[in-house]
């Protein structure tokens, strides 16, 4: 997606270990406009797959995956990092460690809102080593649901994410790939 190509270039910072600073347009403050043409693509991209529901991990994949439901008339579930109290009955869980905050995260979703005959599309913003995407299949595999798909916005193809979850046989879908980011600069494929 070459719009999102180009903010990554002009706006992205590469912040050293493998961190790219996107906050002004994905993961602080959201560009609505950027944001519905990402939603777009995913649903593009995703429309013959038959999915049911869609399934991300708060917070900064919410927007993406909205705006995909939106396209696609999908519910979005988003995975939650902290269970609430109002979170009660059957829960699907699974613990990631989180690459910016560097503490291991459970996320947990209702069994209200993710059934076996669902067939799941996950959209997240990074697909980065893969553990917080692989925590989410994890949760599709707990409630019997088929996944169909894996859409992220940004891949960094330098930290193996796409190898931990190819062995799933999933299609895996990415807005833009990063192939470095050495020398503060950001090298995008």
């Amino acid at each position: 997606m070459q719009s999102l190509k180009d903010r990554i270039l002009s706006e992205g910072q590469s912040l050293g270990s493998g961190i790219l600073k996107v906050d002004a347009f994905i993961n602080h403050q959201l560009d609505p406009q950027l944001t519905r043409e990402m939603g777009e693509h995913f649903a593009a991209h995703f429309q013959d797959y038959g999915a049911t529901r869609i399934l991300t991990a708060e917070v900064s994949g919410i927007a993406p995956a909205y705006a995909t439901g939106l396209v696609m008339n999908l519910p979005v579930v988003y995975a939650r990092k902290k269970k609430p109290v109002t979170m009660n009955g059957t829960t699907y869980q699974a613990s990631a460690v989180s690459r910016t905050k560097g503490d291991v995260v459970t996320l947990s979703v209702s069994s209200d809102y993710i059934a076996p005959e669902d067939r799941v599309l996950i959209i997240d913003d990074f697909l980065a080593r893969g553990v917080t995407i692989k925590a989410l299949v994890d949760i599709v595999e707990q409630a019997g649901a088929q996944l169909v798909g894996i859409g992220t916005i940004i891949e960094k193809s330098f930290e193996g994410g796409r190898t931990l979850l190819e062995s799933l046989g999933i299609e895996i879908y990415s807005l833009a790939i990063i192939d470095s980011l050495d020398d503060g600069k950001i090298k995008v494929r």
